[in-house]
């Protein structure tokens, strides 16, 4: 198997003069206002989804952390246009997320990579824009830039089945950043990984987006995770789902594996577990 390439420590985006979080009007990308969300079922109604409000600015980290079935991926999939919400609006760069998607303005990550195993990695990274129309020349030079941003120069022609779990992710990062979305979705990405692999792809991810700077939506169950990646910790009920707190982090800029240990960190991670005791005795 492939070696993966070491992370690096990387320096994170400065969250500006708005360290409280408040989104201004804007630079908001995610304005979701009293959203509800219930499925009718053969027997009885199941409640997703209720009162949820969140805004999400330009460049900001969010991670969505709560209970197993408490709607962290429904909602995701509400801003990607995948469900349609019962009550309430959401807009997505201050459109709705039908026109989002329709402008390619996210790009969403999956929990498993959701490689064609007949296309070797540059075809993968390519499959976006092979569906657009784009130039074979254009295509392929756009998805070898973004495969050597996520460190994988040199294994455009293996195929997935030849690569390790995390690498195989970091394929599926570069093709969603291939047509350069303002927005990434990431539908726990990582859960599936290793110990080992999932914090050195932690450390991957938190390098990318020092270098992008997109604005990203990050679904996990992993405390520790949520801490050393965000810039804001949402955290939600059992279902249905709501927000109990949203937590902006008080972390520095420049973060290892190792931040995780920091008394800041560990006060983090402290208040999130409060959030989560709290969000299943909902009453």
């Amino acid at each position: 198997m492939p070696s993966e390439p070491t992370a690096k420590v990387v320096d994170l985006p400065s969250r500006g003069k708005n360290p409280g979080g408040k989104a201004a009007a804007s630079d908001t990308i995610i304005d979701i206002r009293n959203l509800s969300l219930t499925f009718q079922t053969a027997d009885a109604p199941v409640f997703a989804l209720s009162n949820i409000d969140l805004q999400v600015r330009a460049g900001e980290f969010v991670s969505l952390i709560g209970p197993s079935g408490c709607g962290k991926t429904t909602l995701m999939r509400i801003v990607a246009d995948l469900e349609q919400p019962t009550e309430g609006s959401v807009t997505v760069n201050g459109v709705s997320p039908r026109e989002a998607r329709l402008k390619r303005s996210y790009g969403y990550i999956f929990q498993a990579a959701a490689l064609y195993p007949w296309r070797n990695v540059l075809r993968n990274v390519e499959l976006p824009h092979e569906i657009m129309g784009v130039a074979k020349e254009e295509r392929e030079a756009k998805a070898r830039r973004y495969l050597e941003l996520v460190g994988l120069k040199g294994f455009e022609k293996k195929y997935p089945w030849q690569l390790s779990g995390g690498m195989q992710q970091r394929v599926s990062i570069a093709r969603a950043l291939s047509f350069d979305p303002q927005l990434l979705l990431m539908d726990e990405p990582f859960g599936a990984l290793d110990e080992i692999t999932r914090d050195r792809m932690n450390e991957e991810l938190l390098q990318i987006w020092e270098k992008t700077r997109k604005t990203v939506i990050f679904v996990t169950h992993s405390i520790d995770e949520a801490v050393l990646l965000s810039t804001k910790i949402v955290v939600m009920s059992a279902r249905p789902g709501r927000i109990i707190e949203v937590i902006d982090s008080t972390l520095p800029a420049k973060r290892t594996l190792d931040t995780r240990e920091t008394p800041a960190a560990l006060d983090l991670a402290h208040r999130v577990r409060l959030g989560l005791k709290a969000g299943h005795s909902y009453d």
